[in-house]
C-alpha cells in the first residue's frame, strides 16, 4: 500500500488537504517535521498514515486522556490497531496493553508524557522498534506558550535514552513564531520540515457581543438551535454551575465539566456530550483539548479567555468537519478583572524562579491586552486573529460579526480630548476606572481619596454614558493614543500621538454600530437546515429537499443506534457530512458506497448493509 491507498482504505478520503502530503513524505523519508495546522485541518492523519506504512511502532505523545481515548476509538473503528497508555487504565489493563504492544499488536500507541520515563514503560520502549515519536499539542513544551506543561520536557529525556533515534514529528494548531522556534529547539528537531498551512478556518463565523443579559442571549441562541451540539465556555467553576443549572431549569439538555468535579463525574459528563446524550457542554477551559467531536456546531464563550491562543484553540473545536459553525464571544468588563486575577495568582509554573515568573506574568498581561482589543475592534475579526498569528489578509472576510454589521462613523474628538486631558492633568498615575469615573463626575471613595474631584476635567463628560466613555477609551488604545501598563497595577499612559489630540490638532473618528429596527425572531431550527443546504452544496447538489431531510434524520437515528451498540461516539461511525453525501448520492451497492466521502473499505463492509437498507426504505 502507498499513502493514497491507506487514505482511501482506512479513512475513506480521495485526496489530501493542504500540507498533509508534504509532511507525510518528509516523515516517510526519515526527516523530522513541525506542522502548524489549524484545528480541523487533519493534523492526525499526517502521522497516522506514515505510522501504518513504517516498519516499527509509532508513539503519539498526548496531553489528555480524552484526546487519546477519542483518537484510539476512531482508529479502531477504521480498522487500525491502536492503544493508549495512561492513568485511566488499571494496573492489570496497563500491563496487558504493554504486553500486546511488545508482541507487535499495535502500530500506534498513545501515551501520556508522564509515563515515558517510568521503569515499566522504559523496559518496553528500550526493547521495541520505535520508528516515530509524534508530539501532539507540541506548544505544551514551551514555557512561553499559552499552555506550558512541564511533563512535556520528559520527551527529550526519553528520546535520548532510546537505542536508536526515531523520526520526531511535532504538531500544534496555535503557535506564534516565538513558540514555534521554542518547540523546535527544545525537542531538538533535526533539520525539520516546518509547514504552516495557515490559521484561517473559513467555515467559522466569528462574533463578539457585549450584552447586558448574557444568560438571556445564550438561552435564546440555544433555543434557536435545538439538538445541535455545542460548547459554552465559562471562566470559573462557579459560573459553570450557575449557567448549567439555569439551562437545565429552562429545559435545555446540558451537562458540565470543570476541575472541581470528581474524575467519575467528569468522565460521565464528557461521554454524555460526546455521545450526544447532552448536546450542550458548559465548561471551564479544563475541557476540550483533543476532543475530536466533528459535529460541534457552535462554541460560545460566556466570558473572554485570557489570550488569543486559548480563544482560537477553544473556538476551533467548532466545525471540525469543515462545515459552517458559530464562534461567539460574550464580552463583559469584569472578564478582564477576573483574568488579571488568574495571572497574578498563577500556580502552574512554580518551578520558575522569581525573574522568570515575572517575565511570564508580563507576557500574560500583554496577551490579555491583545485579547481585550479583539473584543472591541470594529475591524474584521478574522483579520485580527490572522494578524495575531503573523498572517495577513484583506480586512474583510464577509463571515464575521463586524463584516456583516452596519457601522456609522462618529466624531468622538471632544470625548477623546476630555479623557486624554484628564490623564495628563492627573500625572498619568491612575487606571482606566479612576479616569472614567473622574470625567463622568462619580462620587466614589476612590475618587475622594485621590482628590480627583479637584481635577479640572472632573465631571466634564457627565452627559456621556459610561459605556460610551469606555468604548472611546478602548478605541484610543487601539489607535495608539494611549496604552495601559502591564504591571500588577495597570496605569493609563499617554503616547506621542495624544499630544496633537490634547492641543486640538487631531480629530478622532470611530465606527459605531448603526441603530437598526428590531428584527423578526429567527425561525427555530432554521439555521440547522441552512447548514445542511450548505453541506449539500459541497457535493454540487442544487437543493436539499424535504425528502432528503427525512432521510438524513433516519440515517442519523441509525448512526445513533450503531453507536450505542458499539459504545462509541456517533461521529466515529460516520460524520454529518458523510450522512449528507449519502442522502444526495443514495448509493444502492457496496461499490457505490465506497464513492461516498468518509467511507473506507473497512466501514463499508462493517456498516454498509444497514445503511443501504435504510436508504432503500427512505426512497420508497
Amino acid at each position: 500500500m502507498d499513502k493514497r491507498q491507506v487514505l482511501k482504505e482506512y479513512f475513506g478520503y480521495d485526496g489530501f488537504r493542504e500540507g498533509q502530503e508534504e509532511l507525510m513524505d518528509a516523515i516517510l523519508s526519515g526527516r523530522d517535521v513541525l506542522g502548524i495546522m489549524p484545528t480541523g485541518a487533519g493534523k492526525s492523519l499526517c502521522f497516522q498514515i506514515p505510522a501504518l506504512l513504517m516498519e516499527g511502532i509509532t508513539l503519539v505523545i498526548s496531553p489528555l486522556i480524552s484526546l487519546m481515548k477519542d483518537q484510539v476509538e476512531a482508529l479502531n473503528q477504521a480498522g487500525v490497531h491502536a492503544a493508549y497508555l495512561n492513568s485511566s487504565l488499571t494496573p492489570g489493563q496497563y500491563r496487558k496493553a504493554l504486553g500486546l504492544a511488545a508482541a507487535g499488536r499495535y502500530k500506534l500507541i498513545y501515551v501520556a508524557p508522564e509515563r515515558l520515563v517510568t521503569e515499566e514503560f522504559l523496559d518496553f520502549a528500550l526493547n521495541a522498534s520505535i520508528s516515530m515519536v509524534a508530539v501532539d499539542e507540541a506548544h505544551c513544551v514551551s514555557q512561553w506558550g499559552q499552555d506550558f506543561r512541564p511533563s512535556y520536557l520528559k520527551i527529550v529525556e526519553f528520546v535520548k535514552r532510546l537505542p536508536r533515534r526515531p523520526v520526531l514529528a511535532a504538531f500544534t494548531a496555535t503557535a506564534t513564531r516565538e513558540v514555534r522556534e521554542d518547540v523546535a529547539g527544545i525537542l531538538t528537531l533535526r533539520d525539520p520540515l516546518v509547514r504552516i498551512t495557515g490559521f484561517d478556518r473559513p467555515n467559522l463565523y466569528f462574533a463578539v457581543q457585549s450584552p447586558g443579559d448574557k444568560y438571556g442571549v445564550l438561552r435564546q441562541y440555544l433555543e434557536l438551535h435545538p439538538g445541535e451540539s455545542g460548547i459554552v465556555y465559562c471562566l470559573t467553576r462557579k459560573l459553570v454551575e450557575e449557567v448549567c443549572v439555569r439551562l437545565r431549569s429552562d429545559g435545555i439538555l446540558a451537562t458540565r465539566y470543570h476541575a472541581g468535579l470528581s474524575d467519575e463525574e467528569r468522565r460521565k459528563n464528557q461521554e454524555d456530550f460526546i455521545y450526544d446524550r447532552s448536546p450542550v457542554m458548559v465548561a471551564t477551559n479544563a475541557f476540550g483539548m483533543g476532543i475530536d467531536k466533528s459535529n460541534v456546531r457552535y462554541v460560545i464563550h460566556y466570558n473572554m479567555p485570557k489570550n488569543m491562543e486559548s480563544y482560537y484553540q477553544e473556538a476551533g473545536r467548532a466545525g471540525r468537519d469543515g462545515e459552517p459553525a458559530d464562534c461567539i464571544l460574550l464580552y463583559g468588563g469584569q472578564d478582564v478583572v477576573t483574568n488579571q486575577l488568574f495571572i497574578e495568582n498563577n500556580r502552574d509554573n512554580e518551578e520558575l524562579d522569581i525573574q522568570e515568573l515575572a517575565l511570564v506574568q508580563q507576557r500574560d498581561r500583554e496577551r490579555l491586552k491583545k485579547m481585550t482589543f479583539y473584543c472591541f475592534t470594529r475591524e474584521c475579526l478574522r483579520d485580527y486573529i490572522l494578524r495575531y498569528f503573523g498572517e495577513y489578509s484583506a480586512n474583510y472576510c464577509g463571515n464575521c460579526g463586524n463584516c456583516l454589521s452596519q457601522f456609522e462613523t462618529v466624531d468622538v474628538t471632544e470625548t477623546a480630548r476630555g479623557i486624554a486631558g484628564c490623564i495628563k492633568s492627573s500625572g498619568q498615575r491612575y487606571g482606566v476606572t479612576v479616569i472614567l469615573d473622574t470625567v463622568h463626575g462619580a462620587n466614589t471613595v476612590k475618587i475622594r481619596n485621590y482628590r480627583m474631584e479637584d481635577n479640572p476635567f472632573y465631571g466634564s463628560l457627565a452627559k456621556v454614558p459610561l459605556y460610551r466613555l469606555r468604548q472611546v477609551m478602548n478605541h484610543l488604545q487601539l489607535q495608539g493614543y494611549l496604552y495601559v501598563t502591564t504591571d500588577s497595577y495597570a496605569v493609563v499612559k499617554l503616547m506621542e500621538l495624544s499630544e496633537g489630540l490634547i492641543r486640538g490638532e487631531t480629530k478622532v473618528l470611530m465606527k459605531l454600530p448603526r441603530e437598526e429596527p428590531e428584527k423578526k425572531k429567527p425561525e427555530k431550527g432554521g439555521k440547522a437546515r441552512r447548514r445542511r443546504q450548505s453541506m449539500a452544496a459541497d457535493f454540487h447538489a442544487e437543493e436539499f429537499t424535504e425528502k432528503e431531510e427525512k432521510l438524513f434524520e433516519a440515517l442519523r437515528a441509525l448512526r445513533m443506534q450503531i453507536a450505542k451498540e458499539e459504545q462509541v461516539p456517533p461521529y466515529v461511525v460516520f460524520s454529518d457530512k458523510t450522512l449528507i453525501h449519502l442522502c444526495i448520492r443514495k448509493p444502492a451497492s457496496q461499490e457505490e458506497l465506497l464513492e461516498i466521502s468518509g467511507i473506507g473499505a473497512f466501514k463499508a463492509k462493517k456498516y454498509g448493509k444497514r445503511f443501504l437498507e435504510c436508504i432503500r426504505e427512505g426512497n420508497l
